[in-house]
């Protein structure tokens, strides 16, 4: 009989290959492991495990296949007991519209009613963005909760309108509760490029080490393998042209500085001129009015 250990992630070493930061890899797991999904899920929104029967995927893909332009982004749609919508992205390359994108996923998972329901019905949407970039640099903060809100009373105006973001530059932020509900040990888990620290992190938590043998089974993978290989490349494209753009966008304004300093030295230089013609028409008038007043003389 076949040692079960063999092929496991136990017996794994050196670096992953696609990690959990791959959202590709990322979706596959959640999609292949029901019990990783649900534990991730509550421990995100802060729920007990045991209060939830029912985790269901709304948009499931086949694992393997290649996909269109309408599955390139990997968000995966969760329903939660039937009661609430959450929506989870793994975001790697930052994004400088970000808040926009998670406000326009967030109100699409909103409008849930279906025909013959009335708005007492709708479900409670959750917009969770794993991100490995700070969306508000000045205000770091590992695990944000954001909802709309009364800018003079403070006072929240929906209660089922939720956009969190969990900072993967962050960890170090991690408050008491964000560590009671050990949302620290999974951004540690995601954040982990060899099989030895993946090893380290999950003893003693068999969630954790499901969610670790989920990876090694898909690392295992070529048809996996390979979409997480077009994820890669695909960010890659991305980030040299996000690249190329900067440098262009610094190459202007480096134009646009030197012709700045060219134009305020000629308008420096064109005061000085007018006022050398300011000062030799002064002269010219004090001239010209003592000529006058010679000719007057001498009549």
């Amino acid at each position: 009989m076949n040692n079960p250990q063999k092929f496991s992630f136990k017996n794994a070493t050196d670096k992953i290959d696609y990690t959990f930061m791959n959202d590709y890899m990322f979706r596959a797991v959640l999609q292949e492991n029901e019990r990783v999904l649900k534990e991730l899920t509550c421990s995100l929104l802060h729920l007990n495990p045991d209060y939830v029967e029912t985790v269901t995927i709304l948009n499931p893909i086949e694992l393997g296949e290649a996909y269109d332009d309408k599955a390139f982004v990997l968000d995966i749609k969760v329903l939660l007991n039937n009661a609430a919508i959450i929506n989870l992205e793994m975001q790697v390359a930052n994004q400088d519209f970000w808040t926009d994108r998670s406000l326009s996923y967030l109100c699409s998972i909103f409008q849930n009613l279906k025909h013959g329901e009335n708005y007492s019905q709708v479900k409670p949407a959750y917009h969770i963005g794993i991100l490995n970039f700070s969306p508000f640099p000045n205000y770091p903060e590992f695990y944000a909760t954001n909802k709309m809100m009364n800018i003079k009373k403070h006072y929240i105006y929906n209660d089922n309108f939720t956009l969190n973001v969990l900072d993967l530059t962050q960890i170090h932020l991690a408050t008491d509760e964000d560590k009671e509900y050990k949302i620290d040990y999974w951004a540690k888990l995601f954040k982990t490029k060899t099989w030895e620290d993946l090893k380290m992190l999950t003893q003693n938590n068999t969630v954790f080490e499901e969610a670790s043998e989920t990876l090694y089974k898909l690392n295992q993978d070529d048809k996996v393998r390979y979409l997480c290989e077009m994820r890669e490349e695909g960010q890659r494209i991305l980030q040299t042209y996000q690249s190329l753009i900067r440098q262009r966008d610094e190459k202007l304004a480096q134009k646009d500085a030197v012709i700045a300093d060219k134009n305020a030295t000629i308008a420096d230089k064109n005061a000085i001129i007018a006022t050398k013609d300011a000062t030799i028409a002064d002269k010219d008038a004090t001239i010209a009015a003592l000529q006058a007043q010679l000719a007057a003389f001498q009549n």
